[in-house]
């Protein structure tokens, strides 16, 4: 068994295509209206596990934008090239690190926020 995908909350389809498939680089893997909604997939290249684009529909849910990690870091996008990325993302609008990176037993980290308020680690593994 893998998980073969997961949901984030975004405001509108649009600007969450913009940022995973603008911004990070990932693959627009589907975009198919659906009538009320629509199913938008996106990948990290060479990833097996997509990220589906989930539209806030309604108080809760617009409310639950950028709070589905409850304030932790629960998004993890691994590197090859920590320099590299790390400075294209610092170039990058809506992306805020909220840290200098730090090199730990397991790699090189720094955290960062996306538009929507999650909290990522940008990782390259030692």
């Amino acid at each position: 068994m893998h998980i073969t995908a997961f949901s984030i909350l975004v405001p509108d389809y649009d600007t969450g295509i913009a940022f995973f498939c603008g911004t990070l680089g990932f693959s627009l893997i589907a975009d198919e209206n659906q009538g009320r909604k629509r199913w938008v997939e996106v990948r990290a290249p060479g990833a097996q596990t997509s990220i589906i684009l989930a539209r806030a529909d309604g108080p809760t849910q617009q409310a639950a934008i950028g709070q589905q990690g409850a304030g932790r870091v629960w998004l993890f996008l691994e590197t090859d090239d920590f320099a590299r990325d790390h400075a294209r993302l610092t170039q990058a609008e809506g992306i805020t690190f909220e840290e200098a990176p730090r090199h730990e037993p397991y790699g090189t980290v720094a955290v960062f926020r996306d538009p929507f308020g999650n909290r990522w680690d940008l990782i390259q593994r030692a």
